[in-house]
Formats: C-alpha cells, structure tokens, sequence
C-alpha cells in the first residue's frame, strides 16, 4: 500500500518540493501541518478529511448534530480536548471513543491513551466541527486554548503538548478565579487541583512520563534554577488572561515522589475592590470611613491567615489615596502597586529591616501608614507609638476575633494603657463562599437548627446543587464575614484595667450594638448570599 505521502501528493498535485517547504515551515511556527496546507489554501478541509479517512480506514463523524451522553465530561476534562483537538464521544467497556481532526499525531494519541487509562478508537471529524463541539459539551464558546495568556511571559514553542498543557492550566485557573494551583507528585501522575473559592478542587491528572517537563516548564517560568532538586525555591511570573494581568508566586518542596508546586494567583483587579465589592454591610462600611476619618490612631484588623486582611487594607488605602495625603506602606511582600502610595519591600538580607525600614518611613512624615502585619513585639510597639504621634496606621494580625486582636497586641508586651490610647477600631473578619445565584433554589431549614442558628421556619434560605457557571460547585465567589467595634471610653478603661477580651465583646455587644461574625454570617444566609451550611461553617471556624 502506498504511503499516506504518496497519496496526498497524487490526489492534491502538490510537488514533493513544495511539501519538504511546507514541513520545513511547520516545524519551524510548531503548528500541525493540516493547518498549514488549509490556510495556505492548498487543499480543502473536505479534501483533507476524506484522503485521511481513506487512507487510515477511520470513518468521518459530523459532530454538528451529535448528542453527547450524561456525564462523558467527568471522563475526559476541558484541557485535554483543547490540547488535542479532541472531543469525547461515549465509552464501550474498555475502549474510549474520541473524535479528533488530528489523527496523525502520534504523540497526541500515546498520550491520550495514557491519560484515559483504557484502549482509544478514534473517529475523524473536521476541525471547526471539534471546536464547536468542545464549545457545547464544556458550555462555553472555544477557540485557541492558549489565546489568551501572553506570549512575552511564556516565549513558548507552540507545538509541544505539555509546555501547551501548561500554558492552558494556567488559564484555566485564571478564568475559574483560583486563587491557588497545587501541582503534586504521586506514584503514578502528576495531580493538579485549583483552591476555588477557598476550597481544592481535583481538575488533572497528568501521566507520570510527563512530570518532569511539566515542572522544568514551570521552573523556566518562575525563573528557578533548573538543575536544583534537592531544596525548596521560590519565584514569581505575570500572567495575562481574559484582560487581567494576574501574578503568580511560586513555591516548590522536595517530596517522595518529586518536587510540589504552589502557584498563589494575586489578581492585581480584586486588590483594587471598593468595600462594597468585598461584601462588606453597610453598617461595617460605616465604620471603615468613621475610623479612616481620624487624624491619627491604629486601626487594627484581627484573623487568621487567609481570610482577606489584606486585600481589606489595600481597599481602604485606595479609598484614602488622594493627591493631599502621604501614605507609605511596609510590607513583606507588596502584592501589588498602587499608584500614589510610597510602598517599601523589606528586605532583611539586604540590611532593610522592619526597624529600619519602618523608622526612615516615618521620617518621610506620613500622613497615613499600614504595616502589613505585625510579627512582633518590636512592629507592635512601633504601630502603637506612631499611631500615638500623630500618624494614621491601618495594620494586621493574627487572632480568633476582633477583641483577641487586642489582648494579641498587649500579649507581645505593649502597655494595656498604651494599646488603650492608640485604638481607633478593630475589626476581624472571614472569607464566605458565595451561593451560585444561577442554581440557587429555596431550601428547608431542619428542625434540629432552628433552635441552634435562632432561623425560624418562615426564614427563606437558599441551597444550590451546582451547575456549569459554577463547575457543579454551588458556589460562585466569595465575599466577607465581619465584624467591626469603634473604641470608646469605657472600652478603653477595660483594656487598661487588664480585662479579659470577652469583657469587651459584653460591653459592646450590649452598649455598642455589636455584631459578631456569627450574626453577620446568619444575615447574609437571610439575604440568599451565602447558603446557611457556609454560614455554620463559619461560625464553628470550620
């Protein structure tokens, strides 16, 4: 039989010159050479798919009018039918049968084989028939996988699988609103799973033979050394996907089975959220400008890590960041300029310490300064006596709850009456899944919570199953659980008499008309936000 080379060249009339021309060109733009002779208007794509359907004796499948059984979607994930240009069709036993209009690829079909785990039949089907078909079966309009990340980051050959696969995870998490990408080695694969609104989600498995050029592509990226194994690194890279420019920073840990990747995305758009776009209630709002209203004194927010201080911070800042106002900020790391702010990275290995760092900032005489989080005995005195001398300091640290960041501060051994004098407000708050508003539906409170949450049975409450906008989560977003104090003179009296934070949370509950974090979590269920479910666990701390 001739080959599929003698045959193309006899039924297309092109020379055997002009095709050595053509795979020259395609080798050099990393392209399939189908796509080459098509847009080069060579031969028609009808042409194309008869010749290969005759001559590989694989039978041509309009996809146009298919309808793909329940759940194939689960077998066969969004990424692979990019990368290959393959569509999933149904499963039979052991054989998985998959559409594509590259059956020449080789590679492409080993790995396929590979990832499903089971034996491939394949069919043949027109290219833009398998784009839209990916564009049904995954609800969402499809084009080049890899549109939408820049090229000047990646500098990639666009041909080779898996620096595309990782060019295509690393959009996938942008446009599902990851916040983490954990890429983990175990005996068999290479897992990857997203943390999407604070909680991982399993997305890939990519065969074990392709970890290590997974991960050296990951170490190029992220500016690593490449030959370095043994010890954990550290790096950082921009993306730019769907019009964000979203940074990515980058840790590795050695293991049994290699090296685990952490990618944190830092979305520079969600840092420059107004309060009312984190979720914050109005009455919190209230608060915010009350305190931010103030000369001078410490505005000191409470949690623990991970639950939104930070971008909090950065969204009052830019609230506050007008041409009349000085603000300097010292932080380790800066996630993200901020026109019009003075920011100082510190730096210890280079001599710029927080000590260092902090005192030549008050030198430049701020008018508004935030200390990104206080570590230690000496940032926590330094906040304490700036905000006493005239500066307005916004700063973080780690507590249970609002007032517990008070006794935090005094536990690092700054004076009670000290502490007492600087406090303008507290705050503590927590990040909740929001509820899909695409699949929400009324839910049934049981008997057993009624009692325990104080709902009553003729509160509306919403549950979701999950659906496509929300990847059959039921959740779509998060925003915060807070809760607020401005200080007066009676609380101040109590943290210098040496109280207990819970003394404080009475006063106030009572004479302040305080709302916990618990009662903020229970109104935003009342108002269909968050589902009752996410609001007990937030309450439990869960």
């Amino acid at each position: 039989m001739n080959s599929f080379k003698e045959i193309f060249l006899e039924k297309t009339g092109i020379s055997k010159e002009r095709l050595d021309q053509l795979l020259s060109i395609q080798k050099k733009k990393g392209v399939s050479l189908r796509r080459i002779l098509i847009d080069e208007g060579l031969v028609s794509e009808d042409v194309l798919t008869d010749l290969l359907s005759r001559h590989l004796y694989m039978p041509v499948l309009c996809l146009d009018n298919f309808k793909f059984g329940a759940g194939i979607i689960d077998l066969f994930p969004e990424y692979m039918a990019k990368i290959y240009n393959a569509v999933p069709l149904l499963r039979n036993g052991n054989t998985f049968i998959i559409a594509t209009s590259e059956p020449l690829n080789i590679l492409a079909l080993a790995d396929l084989n590979s990832f499903c785990r089971c034996n491939t039949a394949l069919v043949l089907s027109p290219e833009d028939e398998v784009i839209r078909a990916i564009g049904r079966l995954y609800g969402k309009e499809v084009t080049d996988a890899s549109a939408d990340t820049d090229s000047s980051v990646f500098s990639r050959q666009p041909g080779e699988p898996v620096e595309k696969l990782v060019d295509i995870v690393l959009a996938s998490a942008v446009s599902r609103k990851a916040s983490d990408i954990h890429i983990e080695p175990e005996l068999d694969c290479l897992r990857i799973r997203y943390r999407v609104d604070g909680a991982l989600q399993d997305v890939l498995k990519v065969p074990k033979i392709n970890q290590n050029s997974f991960l050296a592509r990951l170490k190029m990226i992220s500016d690593f050394d490449i030959s370095e194994n043994r010890i954990p690194q550290d790096g950082k890279f921009n993306l730019k996907a769907q019009n964000r420019l979203v940074e990515f920073r980058v840790s590795s840990l050695p293991t049994t089975f290699g090296q685990k990747f952490v990618l944190h995305a830092l979305d520079k758009n969600i840092l420059n959220e107004g309060l009312e776009g984190l979720g914050f209630s109005e009455n919190t709002i209230d608060d915010f400008k009350s305190a931010a209203a103030k000369p001078s004194g410490l505005i000191l927010f409470g949690g623990p890590v991970g639950s939104g201080k930070t971008t909090t911070l950065y969204a009052i800042l830019n609230q506050l960041n007008i041409s009349s106002r000085n603000i300097v900020t010292i932080e380790d790391p800066v996630e993200s300029p901020i026109a019009g702010i003075t920011q100082v990275q510190l730096n210890p290995e280079a001599g710029l310490d927080f000590s260092r760092g902090f005192n030549s900032a008050l030198r430049q005489r701020p008018d508004v300064i935030m200390v990104d989080q206080i570590r230690d005995a000496e940032a926590a005195d330094a906040v304490v006596r700036a905000a006493l001398s005239g500066q307005l300091v916004f700063s973080a640290v780690q507590s249970e709850d609002a007032f517990s960041a008070i006794s935090r501060i005094i536990e690092m051994g700054v004076e009670p009456f000290l502490v007492a004098s600087s406090l303008v407000m507290v705050c503590s708050q927590r990040l909740a899944r929001k509820i899909c508003v695409k699949c929400r539906k009324p839910g049934q409170i049981t008997k057993g919570l009624l009692g325990k949450t104080g709902f009553s049975a003729k509160d509306k409450l919403y549950t979701s199953e999950g659906c496509g906008c929300c990847n059959q989560t039921g959740f779509s977003g998060r925003l915060a659980i807070s809760e607020t104090a401005l200080i007066d003179d009676a609380i101040r009296d109590i943290i210098i008499s040496g109280k207990p934070a819970d003394e404080i949370r009475g006063y106030a509950v009572k004479n302040l008309g305080f709302k916990s974090l618990r009662d903020d979590a229970y109104l935003k269920a009342r108002d269909g936000l968050i589902s009752l479910d996410e609001a007990i666990r937030i309450v439990n701390g869960e």
